[in-house]
């Protein structure tokens, strides 16, 4: 089942009164970015942040679960996106968490010359 668009509004939006918050839809789900940098995906109608050290200090006893089928890496379930002041502490701790974006620049490509 794919993420709807009013779940995905509903937590971009709280997560946005924390600070610069942003999404990229892949595959009917959503990887979610803080400042740039990856902290977790939107799937299947729930949240899932990246189990970093601080979130799984501030989040002790939130539910573990993997994202979609094949994942590798067992993520935290956040149900609290409305504490402002708790998801705010956690995005900006896993931000000093997280390694820095690879920022390759893009590829241009190049357009062909239509033969006569």
């Amino acid at each position: 089942m794919a993420t709807s668009k009013e779940f995905h509004d509903y937590i971009i939006e709280n997560l946005q009164r924390a600070g610069i918050v942003s999404s990229r839809k892949m595959m009917g789900e959503y990887i979610v970015y803080y400042q740039d940098k990856l902290v977790g995906m939107i799937c299947d109608n729930c949240f899932f942040l990246k189990p970093t050290e601080k979130v799984l200090q501030l989040l002790p006893d939130a539910q573990r679960a993997y994202p979609y089928e094949g994942c590798k890496t067992l993520m935290v379930m956040v149900e609290e996106v409305e504490d402002r002041k708790l998801m705010s502490l956690i995005l900006n701790e896993m931000y000093l968490e997280l390694p820095e974006p690879n920022k390759k620049p893009k590829k241009r490509k190049q357009r062909r010359k239509k033969r006569c």
